[in-house]
């Protein structure tokens, strides 16, 4: 006699759904690496945004450590480079799956392709926010002892 499912999805039919092995192995999460290393590429090869969020981190990242943040400025610092690119990241699966939809134009897909590049645009101004909180300070004072 089976045993009642009681709603609980079994192993085999969470694999028949998503076509993924639920059982966990180091060999599937080095391929979920792949992927991921794949999806980054991928991004920075056919989005020109993520040129200038490249360009932009590594400026500031080179001028956190001539200022020499302390840890604390680090973690503001990081967590505004890593808002931006995860913000990035979403905005470009949007499109991909947007554009998968339908070839034609359909004002529901502008509108969610605009709505997804607006929240890069908060989080990239967030970032610039942070950006000058932490390090205008440290540029302020480094002006000062150049001409003053």
């Amino acid at each position: 006699m089976t045993q009642p499912n009681n709603g609980a999805i079994s192993d085999k039919m969470l694999e028949a759904l998503t076509g993924n092995n639920p059982s966990f192995t180091i060999r599937g999460r080095l391929q979920s690496f792949r992927y991921a290393w794949y999806g980054l590429v991928l991004m920075l090869r056919s989005q020109h945004n993520a040129w200038l969020h490249a360009f932009a981190s590594i400026c500031i990242l080179v001028a956190g450590g001539l200022f020499r943040l302390t840890a604390g400025e680090w973690c503001w610092v990081i967590l505004a480079i890593v808002a931006v690119w995860t913000a990035e990241a979403l905005n470009t699966a949007l499109e991909f799956l947007a554009d998968a939809a339908t070839s034609e134009f359909h004002p529901l897909v502008k509108c969610a392709k605009d709505v997804a590049a607006g929240g890069v645009l908060i989080s990239a101004l967030g970032s610039v926010i942070i950006g000058l909180l932490v390090l205008g300070p440290h540029l302020l004072t480094f002006l000062r002892q150049l001409f003053f």
